[in-house]
C-alpha cells in the first residue's frame, strides 16, 4: 500500500515539474499533495493558505464541511484552529504591554491576587513570560480535565487555585512541559487589564484591525454561522461528524474560529515583525521580537540528522522555534475532538503555511501538507510526508490497539464474583476535580464525574483492585483504570486512575487525581 503512493506522489510531482530546489510549490502542485492526502484515509475537509514575499500566493478548501451535507469547503470555512490561539493571547499580551498596562515580567499576582502555585516561593515570583513558556514544574496537561471534555462547570475561580494542588515534575523554569491551563490565567491578566473578555479583546484589537472579519474568539461569538466546518473523527475506519467542541472556559489557550484566509492575513503582519500594510506598526518591533525568543530549552544537539540540521528546539511566547536547513522556523499545531490544525512561519524567506482540517486523524493532513510545501522552499529533498505520517498512524492505531483489545479481553476473562460492590460505592473527592461518585446499578458499577457530566461511564472488573471504565463520551479514546486503596475491612478508601491506552490525549489527565473517600 505505502509503495503505491509513493509511486502515485512520485509521478505527480514529475508530472507537475516539481523539485527546483527553494522555489516552492505552485497551487496546482499543492493541489496534487492535498489529494494524495486525502486519497491515503479518510478525510472530510481541509483548507490551505500560503503567504510569501508579502503576498497570498495560495488560499484553497477541500472536501466538505460535513460529511452529512455536500457544502464543499473554501478559503472562507471557518475551523477551530485550537491551540494556534495562543499566539494570538501571547500577541494581546504584546498590545498591553506596548500600551504600558503591563510588563512581561510582571508577577502574576500582582494582576490576579488569588493566583496560588504548589509552592509560596513560585507563587510569589510567577511572572506573565512564566504562563507563556511551559515551565511552570507541573506536569504535561496538568489540570486539563477541567475543560476537557466540554460540558463541565469549571470557572476560572476554580482555575486559579487548582495549581496548589498539583504535584510539580521538575524545578520551577527548569524544565518544558505543555500546560493549557496557564495560558487561561492568561487571559484572564488580558481581561483584567483591558476591561473586556479575551475574546473581545482579541477581535477588537488583533482580528478587527487586521481585517481578519470571518474569525472570532470562540465558535458562540461568530456572526455568521455558515461556512463553519463540523468536527470528525474516524471510528472503526469510518468518518464520522462528533459533536462541536465548547471550549470557552479556554478560550484563550485554544478557543479560536477561523479560516486560512484571515490567518494569512494574520501570517504576513508577523512576516512584517508586526507592522501591517508596511505603514503601521501594530506591535513594536521589540515586543514583537519578545515572542520569537527562545524562553525554554526542549532539545539541543551538535550532531544534527539529515535532512533539516536542527540543532536547537525551544518555546518562545506562544511560538514553537527551531532551526531548519539553516532557517529558523516558528510553528505552532492545534487539536481538539475532531479538528486539527497547524501555522508556520520561515520569516527569512517570508513564508507562511497555515493548514486547517476538520478530520481526525485526517492522515495528519495537517502535518504532511505544509512540510511538504515547507520542504520545497527551503531545498530540501521531498520526503514523502503523506506515507509518513499514514506509517506514524498505522503504527500508533496498531500499538493503541494491540494495548487496549488486551485489557478489553482481560475485562471478558475476569471473574468478579468475590467483590463485594458496595466496597467501592461511595463519593470520592480530588482537591482539584471535585467529587467522583461510583454507584451500582444492577450488579454493576457506574462512574460519573460531579462537574464533568460527560464523564460517565461503567466499570469492569480488570485485576486485583482495579477496573477498567468504559466512559460514554467516545469523541475522543479516553477509557481509564480505577485502582483502589482498601482498608483492613476491604472497604475502598481512595482510588487513582491512568489512561488505558497509550494513545491517550494527554489533557486526559486522570493520573494527576488523588480521589479520596468523603462518603
Amino acid at each position: 500500500m505505502n509503495e503505491l503512493k509513493n509511486i502515485i506522489i512520485l509521478t505527480l510531482f514529475i508530472m507537475s515539474g516539481y523539485q527546483v530546489a527553494g522555489q516552492g510549490l505552485s497551487s496546482a502542485q499543492i493541489d496534487s499533495v492535498v489529494q494524495v492526502s486525502m486519497d491515503s484515509m479518510p478525510h472530510a475537509g481541509l483548507a490551505v493558505a500560503v503567504v510569501k514575499d508579502g503576498k497570498l500566493v495560495h488560499s484553497k478548501g477541500y472536501g466538505v464541511i460535513s460529511i452529512n451535507s455536500d457544502e464543499m469547503v473554501d478559503n472562507h470555512t471557518r475551523f477551530a484552529i485550537a491551540s494556534n490561539s495562543k499566539a494570538f493571547t501571547s500577541a494581546a499580551l504584546a498590545i498591553l504591554v506596548d500600551e504600558g498596562k503591563i510588563g512581561w515580567n510582571d508577577r502574576v499576582v500582582d494582576h490576579i491576587p488569588e493566583f496560588t502555585t504548589y509552592d509560596p516561593y513560585v507563587t510569589a515570583n510567577f511572572t506573565i513570560i512564566d504562563l507563556l513558556t511551559h515551565r511552570s514544574g507541573l506536569d504535561l496537561g496538568a489540570g486539563d480535565l477541567m475543560w476537557i471534555p466540554d460540558g463541565n462547570d469549571f470557572e476560572f475561580a476554580d482555575i486559579v487555585k487548582s495549581f496548589q494542588y498539583q504535584t510539580p515534575v521538575s524545578d520551577f523554569r527548569t524544565k518544558y512541559d505543555y500546560d493549557n491551563l496557564m495560558y487561561i490565567v492568561a487571559g484572564e491578566i488580558i481581561a483584567r487589564k483591558s476591561g473586556m473578555t479575551w475574546s473581545e479583546f482579541v477581535e477588537t484589537k488583533i482580528m478587527e484591525p487586521l481585517g481578519m472579519n470571518e474569525s472570532a474568539g470562540i465558535r458562540q461569538r461568530l456572526s455568521n454561522k455558515s461556512n463553519v466546518a463540523k468536527p470528525h473523527s474516524l471510528v472503526d475506519g469510518e468518518m464520522v461528524q462528533i459533536d462541536e467542541f465548547d471550549s470557552e472556559i479556554a478560550a484563550a489557550a485554544a478557543g479560536i474560529y477561523s479560516s486560512v484566509e484571515d490567518i494569512s492575513k494574520w501570517m504576513l503582519m508577523h512576516l512584517n515583525h508586526g507592522i501591517v500594510n508596511d505603514t503601521i506598526q501594530f506591535i513594536s518591533a521589540r515586543n514583537h521580537g519578545n515572542m520569537w525568543r527562545p524562553y525554554i530549552n526542549r532539545g539541543f544537539t551538535t550532531k544534527p540528522g539529515k535532512p533539516y540540521n536542527t540543532h536547537f528546539n525551544a518555546y518562545g511566547l506562544g511560538w514553537g522555534i527551531r532551526d531548519v536547513k539553516g532557517f529558523i522556523r516558528l510553528n505552532h499545531t492545534g487539536g481538539l475532538p475532531g479538528m486539527l490544525s497547524q501555522t508556520i512561519l520561515i520569516p527569512e524567506l517570508e513564508l507562511g503555511i497555515v493548514v486547517l482540517t476538520n478530520s481526525d486523524p485526517g492522515g495528519y493532513s495537517f502535518i504532511s501538507i505544509p512540510n511538504t510545501i515547507l520542504d520545497s522552499y527551503i531545498g530540501v529533498d521531498s520526503i514523502n510526508w503523506v506515507s509518513r505520517m499514514s506509517d506514524v498512524i498505522e503504527n500508533r492505531e496498531h500499538e493503541g490497539d494491540s494495548v487496549t483489545e488486551l485489557v478489553w479481553r482481560t475485562v471478558k476473562k475476569a471473574k468478579s464474583k468475590h467483590l463485594n460492590l458496595d466496597d467501592y460505592t461511595g463519593t470520592f473527592h480530588d482537591n482539584w476535580f471535585g467529587n467522583i461518585i461510583i454507584t451500582e446499578k444492577d450488579g454493576d458499577l457506574w462512574i460519573r464525574s460531579e462537574r464533568s457530566p460527560k464523564l460517565t461511564g461503567k466499570m469492569y472488573y480488570y485485576n486485583a483492585n482495579t477496573f477498567a471504565i468504559w466512559w460514554d463520551y467516545r469523541d475522543m479514546e479516553c477509557d481509564a483504570f480505577a485502582s483502589f486503596t482498601l482498608n483492613k475491612e476491604g472497604k475502598a478508601v481512595s482510588f487513582t486512575m491512568e489512561g488505558i491506552s497509550p494513545n491517550i490525549d494527554f489533557s486526559f489527565d486522570f493520573q494527576h487525581l488523588n480521589l479520596v473517600r468523603v462518603k
